[in-house]
This record gives structure tokens, sequence and C-alpha cells, in this order.
């Protein structure tokens, strides 16, 4: 027997693999902006969706690409709703998505310890995604998007992106 929970389940799940159109290597999912799938009825579902930050010029890109996976999924009306309370924290990133950003080159944000309830980090450095050395250096407050800043490493000299943390 099917319920409407695991129907939303599979619905969340499905809009949460959709891949941040700004960092493809990281799915809504792993990024933390997929809050929740409302099921109206068979046909017509709605996704609760929170921007990194209000103004967010990817919103568009997320909601159009979630709304093209759950029609090809079957479902005939599809509503991306914006949700800015409570506010995206770069806590909300999975351990997987700071795994997928070291790897991709990307130092991860610093988590702030407020969403795993632990104490907050006392160092202040940014590990170089390369060579895993603390002596960084910022080159710019701003990159290729606004969440991030342009970072090098004194050890290795190579520069990387780092995502700010918010």
């Amino acid at each position: 027997m099917v319920t409407w929970t695991s129907v939303e389940e599979e619905l969340l799940s499905l809009a949460g693999s959709v891949p941040d159109p700004e960092l493809p290597v990281l799915t809504l999912e792993d990024l933390g902006v997929v809050r929740g799938v409302e099921v109206h009825d068979p046909d017509h579902v709605t996704v609760r969706l929170t921007p990194t930050y209000t103004g967010c010029p990817a919103i568009e890109a997320m909601s159009a690409d979630i709304e093209r996976v759950l029609h090809d999924h079957g479902v005939a009306q599809v509503s991306v709703e914006t949700v800015l309370s409570p506010a995206w924290s770069t806590d909300d990133i999975s351990a997987e998505g700071r795994r997928k950003l070291t790897e991709f080159g990307i130092a991860p944000p610093r988590p702030h310890g407020t969403a795993s309830g632990g104490p907050v980090p006392l160092a202040l450095s940014v590990r170089c995604p390369h060579c895993g050395s603390t002596e960084t250096e910022l080159l710019s407050r701003f990159s290729s998007t606004a969440c991030k800043a342009l970072r090098r490493c004194v050890a290795c000299q190579e520069p990387f992106d780092h995502f700010k943390e918010l």
C-alpha cells in the first residue's frame, strides 16, 4: 500500500537530487535548501525551497529544475514556494556536501556548531582543499559567486575558492 508519506519522501528525494546550478557538484539536498514537499493530491505537489541568501539569482533555476524533475516523474502541477524562515545557514550543508566541495577543490564553510548543537570552533583558519594546510590567505572577498571567496594556500601556493560561512 502506498501512503502519502512514502510519496512525499520519494518526491522530496527527487527534488533533493537536482544539482545546484552554481555548484553542480552539490545536489539541493547536499546544500540543504529543500525544506519539504507537500502532496495535495496525486497530480499537485508543493515544494518548499529556501535560498542561500535573499535575492539569490539561482533560486529561479533551482525552482525550474525541481519542476522539470517532478513533471518528468508524472506530477502534473508543481508549485515551488520560497521559504525565508528559518533562514538558510551554511550549517545546513550536509557532511556529504562538505566532502564533495573539498573533493571539487572548494574549501567548505567552517561549521558554526549551531546545527549540531556542538561547540563553536575556535580555529579561524581555512583549510586548503588541495594539501590540507591551514596556512591560507584571502585574495578576494568575492569569487565566481557571491557566496565564495578566493583564497591561496601559503604552503602549496594553489588558489582555491572558499564557501563563505553564513
